[in-house]
């Protein structure tokens, strides 16, 4: 054979393969790129359903077929597009001081994006891995697929002190009888939920006959099933607690202005003037860091809001905080509640920390600057923990970030009657971002069976009920106060007393079914199939 023949016979057939594959593996991570694009028009404000499960089942159909290394390229170019638009709000924290940190907006969003897309490529490595490995029915490799990527969203929220953000289930928010389960399973497990439905009509595409009517069923049952399920748990009692009138400050102050020490005056006159507008309540509710300053030490401060303090009531306001230490001055962000006379009957500090907000992680190794003004890094308080103040139903505090996260904004051995949520989402301006951290806590409402009061320096002010609906809000940007009675709150929910433990368990059992499934070849692939290790499904 001379060379030429053995060019054309041997050659030059691998190349084009070559070319081919290349070809497959950039059209499955430009559709993974944009299906995951897709998912932040799932969440709110926007809560577009239908698209949940175009956006799950391209990338489900995408991964059909791949190995792990190519699966993992695919999983990651989806967590590319859905966190590098999803988050793209974190660009206007940087802007708030253009002139120091400016520069770094684009590449901190596109650095951190691209980290959080390793979650989604691990999910779908690993699905893709356990599926061409064994033989698994098309039902099977759907469960297989919501496990994984509930898995990955599990880890994304324990890793690296986490960052829950945007969860699969979110895209139900906005659906009050469809977000229930979550008082039952959690938000980890509505994702879950979601992504087992949502991934159902890409396994009858591949489906024919029979089966593509089977899994087309089954994926109606499932929303069906939520949707009742939900529906009993709306219209269930929830427990009346003591008649308690609130009153939410949302004072807007831009946050550019908002430490300027020649606009200390003018920042605190406005929460004054605010708070004593005509009305009555029992319970006053600044935000975050609201007094830009050290109320605690400062005497004259107490006393004017004393006096704007009605008989018998309360504030609870966010303020920094310092404690003198062995070490030097510890600085805290704390929530404090103060009396009628201007005592300080007791406070929380925030114990979940912004990286890059609050403090720098690994200061030794990053000599960076952190983004908030201060003197020094702040420091976590003990944990999650309950308030019991004079005339009050029992509550917790969460502190803006803090309300993110799944199962750890209540103390579990001391359950609240409600959660205060202080916050202050200005940084983030007018984008997506403040009613995204909102979905955030309408979640946390509905897995506890707890009303949230939210009140924000700007962008959400609201009252959240045991349902996760909204009872009453203002808007980004708006100024002024809601008066409100506090919502009831629901018993104990299921999710409240045991946490992800039964999602967890779910999670194991089921990389243990598929990897049965592959040893035992319940399903039979043909020779070829098993040789060129294709999927089954």
């Amino acid at each position: 054979m001379d060379q030429r023949a053995a060019f054309d016979q041997v050659v030059k057939p691998e190349i084009l393969n070559r070319i081919a594959l290349r070809h497959r593996l950039l059209s499955r991570m430009t559709l993974g790129f944009v299906a995951g694009a897709l998912t932040v028009l799932t969440f709110p404000p926007f809560s577009l359903l239908l698209l949940v499960p175009v956006a799950y089942s391209a990338l489900f159909v995408g991964l059909r077929d791949l190995s792990f290394g190519r699966a993992f390229l695919v999983g990651w170019a989806f967590g590319l597009g859905q966190f590098g638009f999803g988050i793209s709000w974190i660009a206007e924290s940087f802007y708030v001081e253009a002139e120091r940190f400016g520069a770094m907006a684009i590449p901190a969003v596109a650095g951190l994006s691209a980290g959080l897309a390793i979650f989604p490529a691990i999910a779908a490595a690993l699905f893709a891995e356990i599926a061409r490995r064994g033989a698994l029915g098309r039902l099977l490799a759907c469960l297989l697929f919501a496990t994984s990527w509930t898995a990955a969203e599990w880890l994304r929220g324990h890793v690296l002190t986490g960052f829950p953000w945007n969860l699969a289930g979110y895209a139900l928010v906005d659906y009050a009888a469809l977000r229930q389960t979550a008082a039952w399973v959690g938000s980890y497990g509505l994702s879950f939920l979601t992504v087992f439905v949502a991934v159902l009509p890409g396994a009858a595409v591949l489906a024919s006959g029979r089966q593509r009517l089977t899994i087309s069923l089954m994926a109606l049952a499932g929303i069906a099933t939520m949707w009742a399920v939900g529906t009993l748990r709306l219209q269930s009692d929830a427990q009346q607690p003591p008649a308690v009138d609130l009153r939410i400050v949302q004072g807007n102050i831009p946050q550019e202005e908002k430490w300027a020490p020649e606009n200390r005056e003018a920042t605190f006159a406005r929460y004054l003037e605010l708070s004593t507008r005509p009305g009555d309540f029992d319970v006053l509710l600044w935000p975050e860091t609201a007094f830009p300053g050290f109320l605690d030490e400062d005497t004259e401060a107490r006393a004017r809001i004393a006096a704007a303090l009605p008989d018998g009531s309360m504030l609870l306001t966010g303020v920094p905080d310092r404690v003198p230490s062995e070490d030097g001055i510890q600085y805290f962000n704390t929530v404090q509640a103060f009396g009628e006379t201007g005592e300080i009957l007791t406070g929380y500090a925030k114990h979940h920390l912004v990286p890059f907000g609050e403090y720098v992680p690994f200061r030794s190794w990053l000599p960076i600057e952190r983004l908030t003004a201060g003197l020094g890094d702040f420091t976590p308080g003990p944990g999650p923990r309950t308030l019991a103040l004079p005339g009050v139903p029992l509550v917790a505090v969460a502190i803006c970030y803090e309300i993110i996260f799944p199962g750890h904004v209540v103390d579990d051995l001391f359950r609240p009657d409600w959660i205060f949520n202080a916050t202050n989402d200005a940084w983030f301006g007018t984008s997506i971002g403040p009613e995204q951290h909102l979905a955030s806590a309408r979640m946390r409402a509905v897995e506890e069976g707890l009303p949230i009061v939210r009140a924000a320096n700007t962008g959400i002010s609201a009252i959240i009920d045991a349902n996760g609906d909204l009872v009453a809000r203002l808007g980004n940007g708006e100024t002024g106060v809601i008066d409100a009675a506090l919502p009831s709150a629901h018993p104990s929910t299921l999710y409240a007393r045991f946490g992800d433990w039964a999602l967890l368990a779910l999670i194991f059992t089921t990389w243990a079914v598929g990897l049965a499934a592959g040893l035992v070849g319940t399903h039979r692939c043909n020779k070829r199939t098993r040789t060129e290790k294709k999927s089954c499904w």
